[in-house]
């Protein structure tokens, strides 16, 4: 991820849990006393599953580095032993399972604090207009998505006739929560479109042309580093094909969503599991293509 920060979840939003308060005026004598207000729950409680896959992705560094992974710069093979993403590992030897299991583990702790930085603003930004299985969704299925389109890209850029295909060492290792935090990018770039949701329109428009400034000016700083990187040889890679696969499919994901703010519920509960399930349709197709590639 680039270092332009994400827009601020507080900024112009207004939390599910921020609508329809009633006001609780002092009892006057000889009337009922009127029942207390309800408290606004906390953030926590407002978004779990922002700071649930906050704390995995914690959780699994912090399990990495007690098993003596260097917490700044560890090695690929160290990458590869907790889950990171490898066109050959993939293709040639079917472990499929670490399409997800990438997103979850980052490479030292700039990494990680970056990447968490962003998940946890567009995530608090999210949560209240797609629910908590929503954010676990988007997180999951577009993260997957980036991995995909990357490991495709890879396996066609390094797989050529002086590379062997059972060279694992030749294909490049991905990690990292990126590819999901651009997911989420692209889904409130829908989502915030929306003429339902309770926020004035001068404030909306300014929030979502922030996240698209966040989405645009992230994404071109991570092409500079990666050609920058092929013209000196720096060393530093950016995997921006999971960036654009993860901000794609978090657009296709939240076109046919309504945001669970300001819709009835049965009709964003509908087209929830319409955008899901059209997504893992997807998805399964697309692994199915990538394992008929020839070998």
């Amino acid at each position: 991820m680039g270092s332009y920060p994400p827009p601020s979840p507080s900024h112009g939003m207004v939390h599910e849990d921020d609508l329809a308060e009633p006001e609780v005026l002092p009892p006057s004598a000889g009337t009922m006393e009127s029942p207390p207000a309800r408290r606004t729950r906390s953030r926590w409680l407002a978004a779990p599953a922002t700071y649930l896959l906050v704390a995995i992705n914690c959780g699994v560094f912090l399990w990495m580095v007690l098993r003596g992974v260097s917490p700044w710069s560890p090695t690929v093979d160290q990458l590869m032993r907790f889950g990171a993403d490898n066109a050959g590992n993939v293709l040639v030897y079917g472990q499929w399972g670490r399409i997800v299991t990438a997103m979850f583990v980052h490479v030292g702790f700039l990494h990680l604090a970056t990447n968490m930085w962003c998940l946890w603003n567009l995530g608090l930004l999210a949560e209240p207009l797609i629910g908590s299985l929503g954010v676990l969704a988007v997180y999951i299925l577009t993260g997957a998505a980036g991995n995909l389109l990357s490991t495709l890209v890879n396996w066609l850029w390094w797989n050529n006739d002086w590379v062997s295909s059972h060279d694992l060492g030749a294909f490049p290792a991905g990690a990292g929560a990126s590819g999901a935090v651009f997911g989420i990018a692209g889904a409130l770039i829908v989502l915030l479109k929306s003429s339902l949701l309770p926020v004035p329109p001068g404030e909306l428009k300014k929030l979502r042309r922030s996240v698209i400034y966040f989405a645009a000016i992230n994404l071109a700083i991570g092409i500079s580093i990666s050609v920058g990187n092929m013209v000196l040889h720096s060393g530093l890679n950016i995997d921006n094909m999971a960036h654009v696969g993860g901000f794609s499919c978090g657009l296709l994901f939240a076109a046919p969503l309504v945001p669970r703010i300001g819709s009835p519920r049965g009709q964003f509960n509908l087209r929830m599991r319409v955008a899901i399930s059209m997504v893992v349709g997807i998805l399964v197709l697309f692994g199915f293509y990538l394992a008929q590639l020839p070998r």
